[in-house]
């Protein structure tokens, strides 16, 4: 037996750690496009351009890992081709590998912007490594910068430029920053907040071309509504694409991704994806659904792991997510939905914000966002994958905690 596994990022090592922690003992070989030892790609948008002087991209695992856990990792190799009949995956120096079981892991990439002068110098996007070398650099001069998309990584670049000391302007098409992940009354009040640290934020506004200044570089963004704003440098975050072309190209069903089941099994009971590229089934959703979270990378490489080795559990994990912009820690457990009842519990205040937005379907909690309140996340956390139902009246009761909830529900069960 021998297991292949298509993609070095989170999902791809997680999967090859666990795959070796659970007791398999063929060959597992990680077919990583980019160069060099797997790194987590959060900080790369927070920290890591903060003070790009002295940050350094942190590693997933250790440099002696995959030598130590006799793991294969062909670091800047590309995949090309899978035939399915034969099993074995083709690499672009035509090196063939043959499989037993197949795990893409092939994320996403940037989703691209139709726009005029997209093409000139000094328009980013931000995904990689590499791409973050070059926009830590280039904040060192870096004026006037306009962000197109006010969702997690737009919004932690421009956190990390203002504090760097350039000007931002970031424009984003929809009525509220964050639209497709928070509640409206969430994404309202991050919207005021970013406003008062400085950044220029423009909602129903998005991006209609480039323009180059006098040295041939990006010079202004012009706006939906006509304005011209002077931009040396742009960073471009309208979402991603999943990368599932090699799986459709493998002759496997995709639709927004590859569509695997309750299992991460695609159509081919020999071939798995797990993390960005993957569409699964998922409760929490209320159908398929494609996630983009270290979390659900790391607990997808985990399950299918298991699946290999011979477990057959539907995989019901709770989604969850971070995003740090400035000094506000947002953190979400479980996925909000439109119709959700909202309810503020905690210190709004921008200053010194403390809360959490507790949200409730048919009166029982179903998730929670919280801004500087970790606590109330990983209780929250807890309490839903728990599956243990907090009323709204409960939640509200004087002196209520997520916390205290938990542990004296824990108890009686005990």
């Amino acid at each position: 037996m021998s297991a292949v596994i298509i993609g070095g990022g989170q999902a791809g090592l997680q999967a090859a750690a666990s795959l070796r922690e659970g007791g398999y003992a063929g060959p597992v070989t990680i077919v990583a496009e980019e160069p060099g030892q797997p790194y987590q790609r959060p900080p790369l948008s927070k920290d890591y351009l903060k003070d790009h002087s002295s940050a350094a991209p942190l590693p997933l695992r250790g440099p002696a890992f995959c030598a130590e856990q006799d793991i294969d990792l062909r670091a800047g190799s590309a995949a090309t081709g899978v035939d399915r009949q034969s099993r074995t995956v083709t690499l672009a120096d035509g090196t063939v590998l043959p499989y037993t079981s197949l795990i893409l892991a092939t994320g996403a990439r940037n989703r691209e912007l139709p726009t005029p002068g997209l093409e000139l110098p000094g328009i980013h996007g931000l995904r990689t490594l590499a791409d973050a070398e070059q926009l830590g650099a280039a904040l060192d001069t870096a004026r006037n910068v306009v962000v197109v998309g006010a969702g997690f990584i737009g919004l932690e670049f421009a956190t990390a430029a203002l504090a760097r000391g350039s000007h931002v302007t970031v424009l984003e098409f929809a009525p509220r920053p964050m639209g497709r992940a928070l509640t409206p009354l969430l994404g309202d009040w991050f919207a005021d907040a970013h406003r008062q640290l400085g950044l220029d934020l423009r909602l129903n506004e998005g991006i209609a071309a480039f323009e180059a200044g006098d040295d041939g570089r990006v010079g202004f963004a012009v706006s939906t509504t006509g304005k011209r704003y002077p931009a040396d440098l742009v960073v471009a975050g309208v979402g991603v694409q999943p990368n599932d072309q090699l799986a459709a190209e493998a002759g496997l069903e995709t639709a927004n991704g590859i569509v695997v089941d309750a299992n991460l099994r695609t159509e081919d009971p020999d071939v798995y994806a797990i993390g960005d590229c993957a569409n699964f089934p998922c409760e929490h959703a209320g159908g398929p659904f494609r996630l983009e979270s270290v979390q659900n990378a790391t607990d997808h490489a985990r399950h299918v792991a298991k699946v290999i080795l011979g477990a057959e559990v539907p995989y019901r994990e709770l989604p969850w997510f971070w995003s740090t912009q400035g000094p506000f820690r947002l953190q979400m457990a479980n996925i909000v939905r439109a119709q959700d009842e909202t309810v503020v519990v905690g210190d709004p205040d921008p200053a010194n914000p403390k809360f959490s937005v507790f949200c409730f379907r048919d009166g029982v909690l179903a998730a929670v966002e919280s801004v500087n309140q970790p606590g109330d996340h990983l209780a929250a956390r807890k309490i839903l994958a728990a599956g243990i139902e907090v009323s709204r009246e409960e939640a509200l009761t004087e002196g209520f905690s997520l916390r205290t909830a938990y542990k004296e529900r824990t108890r009686v069960a005990a």
